[in-house]
């Protein structure tokens, strides 16, 4: 196939990324030389693990990779058992780094502090990649704790990207910066605050604010027109914290279903427009909505939808292989859907059917309920018990009696939470996901938080 350019900036002048701290502007002839730099310095391994928390250090470690013909690897959580298991699936991998005490049990390459006289800023020109080059393996952990992983080739990218901006009308060579709350090495970070700023022309922010005020000062310190990419966890947040949100002309959020309030509510307070994203890590971006509008989702343009043997696939556009949906997914029309959860979120108590995904939207919706999430327990040994449902939540202005009577207007008795968990906070990781790990070991520790 024809080669596509790495990036899609017209000049080498045109400014493709943003260091928040002293607020300086990344030229694309500044990028291609540390991108150069990066490539003289990689081991001889052919894949890597980019762990660089700074986004600008991600995206550079990411296109000298590239560049190099070297494979990006990127798991879900960096755990001592995640990298002993890269290290089955990839002998030869090392590690990119900026954390000078940075621990993981690889061979490393420290990101070097680079000035102007360490550079040849000479002209450049754009580099070319080969279409089929596999550029990323991603991982899922599946429910055995194995890392999974899913190529992703650079026409699979690029492809899903422009579609992406098509959708969201991002528009190229529009000087807009993009500022996202999620880590680059997620796939929603990957594209949406990464890939998504080289193939528009536009530009992405080092920055990973967690913190509404962190959150702020970021957007203060880039200039508009401003793109926040963020997930509902850290949205719900920002809107909580009341405080004065600089200029935005945009927010994309995914990782977990949008409340349709709180994307009315986001929408008001930024006077600009949401879109909400789905996709997952095999299929990358594949639907958008308008959540402030509608509860359906639009598949990107020739994107389809398959039922084979009672499951439910995706085909066409940027993806290469027919792949398997995780998701329980109502077909409204060929070009929409409604999404009811996963199906491994599907749970069946005395004969009745929820999902988790639902049953924590209903929680989260509740007044007073800042954040909450239901839990399965394991099957009871005992057969003739039943499994009950469990929640923890946070809610400091509503007692247990409140909440549950709230609820029993939404669901039906077996599905109320015995016991429920009255705690300060859920334990969420970068990208506002809670595991049933986590979750396990919030009801099995002593003293976590209040019990009924």
């Amino acid at each position: 196939m024809t080669p596509r350019p790495l990036i899609s900036h017209h000049s080498l002048d045109a400014i493709i990324a943003w260091r928040s701290r002293g607020k300086k502007a990344v030229t694309v002839r500044q990028f291609l030389a540390d991108v150069n730099k990066i490539v003289s310095l990689l081991p001889l391994g052919n894949h890597m693990l980019n762990m660089c928390r700074d986004r600008y250090h991600f995206s550079v470690g990411l296109a000298a990779a590239i560049v190099a013909n070297k494979i990006s690897l990127l798991p879900s959580t960096h755990t001592p058992e995640v990298i002993r298991q890269i290290k089955v699936f990839a002998p030869d991998v090392f590690c990119l780094t900026d954390n000078q005490h940075c621990t993981v049990d690889l061979p490393q390459l420290v990101y070097p502090t680079m000035t102007v006289n360490d550079l040849d800023l000479t002209s450049f020109v754009i580099p070319q990649v080969d279409s089929q080059q596999c550029v990323a393996i991603v991982f899922t952990s599946g429910s055995t704790g194995q890392p999974k992983p899913h190529p992703k080739s650079w026409r699979t990218l690029v492809v899903s990207i422009q579609a992406e901006a098509l959708r969201i009308g991002l528009k190229d060579d529009s000087a807009t910066t993009l500022i996202s709350t999620v880590p680059p090495q997620h796939m929603y970070g990957l594209e949406s605050s990464v890939l998504i700023a080289w193939l528009t022309g536009n530009a992405l922010c080092d920055a990973q604010p967690f913190y509404p005020a962190d959150i702020c000062q970021i957007l203060s310190s880039v200039p508009s027109p401003r793109v926040l990419v963020s997930s509902p966890v850290h949205l719900r947040a920002l809107l909580d914290a009341e405080i004065t949100i600089p200029k935005v002309d945009q927010v994309i959020s995914a990782t977990a279903p949008l409340a349709e309030e709180l994307a009315q509510d986001i929408e008001l307070r930024c006077q600009a427009p949401l879109f909400e994203i789905y996709g997952s890590t095999e299929t990358g971006l594949i639907a958008t909505r308008r959540s402030s509008h509608t509860h359906q989702w639009q598949l990107l343009p020739e994107i389809n939808l398959i039922i084979k043997d009672d499951s439910v696939y995706a085909c066409g556009g940027h993806l290469e292989v027919l792949t398997i949906m995780n998701d329980v997914i109502d077909s409204i029309t060929p070009t929409h859907f409604l999404l009811r959860g996963r199906i491994d979120d599907m749970i069946n108590i005395a004969g009745r059917r929820h999902s988790l995904a639902s049953l924590n939207h209903i929680l989260n919706s509740i007044p007073g309920v800042i954040d909450g999430a239901f839990y399965m327990p394991d099957e009871l040994h005992d057969t003739n018990a039943t499994t009950r449902l469990a929640a923890c939540v946070v809610a400091p202005d509503l007692n247990a009696a409140q909440l549950l009577a709230i609820l029993r207007n939404y669901v039906a008795p077996v599905f109320l939470p015995r016991p429920l968990l009255f705690v300060d906070i859920l334990p969420r990781n970068e990208t506002g996901k809670i595991s049933r790990a986590s979750l396990h070991d919030l009801f099995h520790k002593p003293n976590v938080g209040k019990e009924i």
